[in-house]
């Protein structure tokens, strides 16, 4: 597995391991080109916020030496995603959205999961062809003007956000409630913002096409949580944080912000 070395990011082939430091490699590179074309909240306290907290969970995870960076994509559209070898990006829009520090935790968590399990890697190895396009920008954001079809932002092939299956999205919950439970935060949190997602939805449709199109919320999946939730001990979970004053403050911070930019053209 180690022995075998992928052909430069652009061309990842079928059956081609890929090692821990070539992981780490391609998350960067694409995250470089993520962050030059799209509008990333810069606010000093509002970034410095959610990498400390999002490195305070992923910590305690099996995969903790990673550098983790985590950054928040000024955008109203829910959504969040993750790159290969830890780099976590959620949008301002589903920060507005939750309301209890547990909830953010939770979804942090999530896409944390999704990096530990490497679920981006297996796609990776599942992807033929030299240069996949890959939607990234339109994708997680409202920021194009002329859709998903017209707009192709090439991410040097790594499939960073094809559909995870159902099953990575169960495991990616699994680990979630996993994550924020060792690092000390409640995980009650993770059904609820489901549940609140799925009831917004209903009015606002809108907002959320491309957080549950990479995403898929069913009520099975807020039940799997709560199940998952519910064989640990009580007097446990009754010590777990929820929300605090620091989570509010950044809150404040993110809603005294600008509003996003307005949808433009992004080269192709």
């Amino acid at each position: 597995m180690r022995g075998i070395v992928c052909a430069a990011a652009a061309a990842l082939l079928v059956g081609c391991d890929v090692s821990n430091e070539e992981e780490v490699s391609l998350g960067r590179e694409n995250a470089q080109k993520i962050n030059e074309a799209i509008p990333l909240v810069t606010d000093p306290r509002a970034a410095g916020y959610i990498n400390a907290l999002g490195r305070s969970i992923a910590a305690r995870t099996s995969r903790g030496s990673l550098e983790w960076h985590f950054a928040i994509v000024n955008s109203g559209e829910v959504n969040a995603f993750a790159l290969p070898g830890g780099y976590i990006y959620v949008n301002r829009g589903l920060i507005e959205r939750a309301e209890t520090l547990d909830q953010l935790t939770g979804v942090l968590g999530h896409e944390i999961g999704h990096v530990v399990l490497r679920h981006s890697v297996e796609q990776m190895k599942k992807t033929t062809g030299a240069n996949i396009g890959v939607t990234v920008i339109c994708a997680v954001t409202s920021l194009c003007e002329s859709g998903l079809s017209q707009i192709a932002i090439s991410m040097a092939g790594s499939a960073i956000l094809a559909r995870y299956s159902r099953e990575d999205e169960v495991e990616a919950d699994s680990q979630a409630v996993i994550n924020v439970v060792n690092a000390g935060f409640d995980p009650a949190g993770i059904p609820e913002f489901f549940r609140s997602l799925m009831e917004e939805r209903k009015h606002n449709p809108g907002v959320f096409d491309t957080f549950f199109a990479s995403h898929p919320i069913e009520e099975s999946r807020v039940s799997y949580t709560r199940g998952l939730i519910e064989r640990y001990d009580p007097q446990r979970l009754a010590q777990l944080v929820s929300d605090d004053a620091g989570y509010q403050t950044f809150r404040r911070i993110i809603a005294a912000l600008p509003p996003p930019p307005p949808p433009r053209p992004l080269p192709r």
